[in-house]
């Protein structure tokens, strides 16, 4: 399934996230065109990743953690970059009209800082678990910068999970070969996204690198949930719910 909306009114523009999603978008362009002027001397979106991904290995060491917020708006290709942005779209504004801009900004960069812990604790796992692993010349689970928005929007699902459960997304999905477009509620949709997430989680414990940080989409999620409670506005959330529900009965009628 790929969202394609949702059915929740849009009290006020979401500047925030659009901010964040225009900074994502530019970012990568410069990195992928035009290297140099985010670093110079670099020839490749590679040298950018290499120099601003997030390594586990460094944390330990309290070296480059600030690589945690840069790694948030890197992207390997256009499809991770167009992919991100999307469930953003969707879903980011709904938090920020929950949470209020700077409040949802700070809840972007926790969510985010979240998942690099839980990849962290990942990779220490896995090789706890499996001391005899062995690594190819050229793979080190502890030195392959991590990157992507998608730690930080795991986030975003968690918080509209626990916001908007009984909301409604619209969603395209294939009947054979044919695509279709239909109306699922929220838990269910995000539920799947987050059950699929923790199988392959467990499974990336034991099983070969596929280059998805899947424990940084759960511990993304995860976060986002138990921010919630701290930063929600719970009047303005009640109002949302009430605005969403209307509309719902004004689309049945």
């Amino acid at each position: 399934m790929i969202p394609a909306g949702d059915e929740n009114i849009e009290v006020e523009r979401p500047v925030v996230n659009e901010i964040l999603i225009l900074l994502n978008v530019v970012i990568f362009i410069v990195s992928y065109f035009w290297p140099s002027l985010i670093l110079p001397g670099a020839t490749s979106l590679d040298d950018i990743i290499n120099a601003f991904g997030f390594r586990p290995y460094y944390l330990l060491k309290g070296e480059m953690v600030w690589t945690i917020i840069t790694a948030m708006f890197l992207h390997s290709g256009f499809v991770h970059l167009l992919g991100n942005m999307l469930y953003l779209y969707i879903f980011g504004d709904n938090i920020e009209a929950a949470l209020g801009k700077l409040r949802y900004l700070v809840f972007y960069i926790l969510s985010g800082t979240g998942a690099a812990l839980f990849h962290t604790m990942s990779v220490w796992l896995s090789l706890k678990m499996f001391p005899g692993m062995t690594f190819g010349p050229m793979y080190n689970p502890w030195l392959v910068p991590a990157i992507g928005a998608s730690g930080a929007i795991s986030g975003v699902l968690g918080a509209y999970l626990m916001m908007y459960p009984a909301g409604t997304i619209r969603a395209v999905g294939l009947w054979f070969i044919f695509p279709i477009l239909f109306r699922i509620p929220a838990i269910a949709f995000i539920g799947f996204w987050f059950i699929y997430q923790l199988i392959l989680a467990f499974v990336s414990l034991v099983g070969p690198s596929v280059g998805i940080a899947f424990w940084a989409h759960v511990g993304g999620f995860v976060t986002g949930i138990a921010l919630v409670p701290v930063l929600a506005n719970k009047e303005r959330i009640r109002l949302l719910r009430h605005l969403a529900s209307m509309r719902r009965m004004i689309t049945l009628e």
